[in-house]
């Protein structure tokens, strides 16, 4: 028996499979997973819609998203544990169960203090799909079919989020809200029902729930469940300035100080953290947090820069960001090819370069920017971005005892969606802190005369128009709408250059990820 109390002697329950099985167990889940992860961002596109519906205020509407993605973070890792105790196969089912309730409940809710409340358990249940899928693809394959489970997964990790908003906003324009909840309830019926029904992954341990810390698990939702509040209201907030906000992130350090504790002295603690024991794993998820930043602050802010910037409507945004999900498809395969047969660090290296090329593009963005001048730029970070992603959980995962697969799996995965919760906060705050920047050098320049540019403006405003006050207030309506784009639009080619920049400084720890870029590892 091992310290967890599992035996490591019995037979897998695997052995018998046939490969078809496997890729059925495999597809199943890997599809919850997609479920899981659309709806991060399926309502950013409807929040307004989903506003009025609720007839909830502009404050309060934040929560809809907020809550799923405090709810998940602190549900991933806790899926190594719970799926050691009841097993893969009942937890992903119960998973499945509970998403397609809560999304029932979501799609009928009555106020916003209960979408709140149905979300939060929605995004509690679905992050128990994500890890877990991970662990299992490592499981259930070997050899060179190894490397297609982190190309599909880091498909379905990057495609799912991107599509979210584009998804969201044809469903809210074609038919209503509810619907973006409801159209899960076919998909998650069939999952709970099919899965059990493919047989077991893994033999359960139920004593573990009797032995559980729940100390551990307190801290552990209290650290992270504060934390990723603290990232998602700071930039809203001034960050500390607010009390609320620091009142929080204290309430944060406190369970994390808590959490450590417990993960070291614990007899039986929910959350190992002996993967990071391999510096491969360590030096992979440094990579993985970078990854989190780049691909959801990029994601986060080309919506931004079309909707704020150019005005597009959410049916034009949805059209502009799906070249990326295209090229994304398109580089999937490739990865899973080139980490079987080029060392992962060459790989790792070359994606984070045209990603870091692709960024550094953007950062000649302009206000005339649309469709077309986004189309290479976003097509090469597409296709960038599963060069990244794959060779890297190649890294984290393979060569971790099994033992440990599902604690790594899901702290690997922590990684990433902390890096993303960070790269939308930092991008947040440097788009704020960067445009009123600009906005006031605008003045300034302004102020001294300095009107290049504008004079043209003014003439063609007073030459369609007799009434002098009217012309005056429209000259200045155009004058500071061409501010604000302008400054915007500055501001968006500064945060994409210091994102460029991170992953050019990212290509520093590649060289030393060393313990898994053999071939012979895969």
């Amino acid at each position: 028996m091992s310290a967890a109390g599992i035996s490591v002697s019995a037979p897998s329950p695997l052995a018998g499979y046939t490969h078809g099985r496997k890729i059925l167990i495999f597809g199943i889940m890997a599809f919850g997973q997609f479920m899981a992860l659309l709806d991060t961002q399926i309502v950013a596109a409807s929040l307004n819609s989903i506003q009025a519906g609720l007839s909830a205020g502009p404050d309060e509407i934040a929560w809809v998203q907020t809550a799923y993605l405090m709810a998940e973070i602190v549900m991933i890792p806790l899926a190594a544990y719970l799926s050691q105790a009841v097993s893969t196969r009942w937890l992903f089912t119960a998973s499945a169960v509970l998403f397609t309730v809560s999304s029932l409940m979501c799609g009928v809710a009555w106020s916003i203090e209960s979408m709140t409340v149905f979300r939060a358990i929605q995004g509690f249940v679905g992050g128990a799909m994500v890890p877990t899928v991970f662990a299992t693809g490592f499981t259930l394959f070997t050899g060179k079919e190894r490397a297609m489970v982190p190309a599909i997964l880091g498909l379905v990790s990057t495609l799912a989020p991107t599509l979210g908003p584009t998804i969201g906003g044809w469903i809210t324009d074609t038919s209503s809200w509810h619907w973006l909840f409801f159209i899960n309830i076919v998909p998650g019926a069939f999952i709970a029902i099919a899965l059990p029904m493919l047989g077991k992954v893994d033999e359960p341990n139920l004593g573990m729930l009797k032995k559980i810390d729940w100390l551990h698990v307190t801290s552990l939702a209290v650290f992270l469940g504060s934390l990723q509040y603290v990232l998602e209201e700071g930039p809203r907030h001034q960050w500390l300035e607010d009390q609320t906000v620091a009142t929080v992130a204290w309430i944060s350090f406190v369970g994390a100080l808590v959490f450590f504790e417990r993960s070291f002295f614990s007899t039986m603690p929910i959350l190992k953290l002996t993967p990071f024991r391999r510096p491969t794993f360590v030096l992979a998820s440094a990579l993985n947090v970078i990854i989190g930043i780049g691909l959801y602050g990029a994601t986060y802010m080309t919506p931004i820069f079309l909707g704020r910037v150019r005005g597009f409507s959410a049916l034009d945004i949805g059209t502009t960001v799906f070249v990326t999900g295209i090229f994304m498809s398109m580089g999937a395969p490739l990865a899973a090819r080139l980490s079987t047969i080029v060392d992962q660090r060459i790989v790792v290296g070359f994606g984070f370069s045209i990603f870091a090329v692709a960024c550094w593009w953007f950062s000649f963005i302009t206000p005339e920017w649309g469709f077309w001048e986004m189309f290479t730029p976003q097509a090469i970070r597409g296709f960038s971005i599963l060069l990244c992603i794959v060779p890297t959980v190649g890294m984290a995962l393979n060569g971790v005892p099994p033992v440990e697969l599902r604690y790594a799996s899901g702290l690997f995965n922590l990684m990433r969606n902390l890096g993303g919760a960070i790269g939308i906060a930092v991008a947040t705050t440097l788009l704020q802190d960067f445009g009123r920047i600009h906005g006031e050098r605008f003045g300034e320049a302004l102020a001294h005369g300095n009107q290049s540019g504008l004079g043209a403006m003014v003439a063609r405003v007073a030459s369609h128009t007799a009434d002098a006050v009217h012309a005056k207030l429209l000259i200045s309506g155009e004058i500071t709408q061409y501010i604000t784009q302008q400054s915007l639009s500055m501001a968006f080619q500064d945060t994409f250059w210091l994102l460029a920049a991170l992953f050019v400084a990212g290509l520093i720890i590649v060289p030393f990820a060393n313990g898994c870029s053999s071939r012979a590892r895969i």
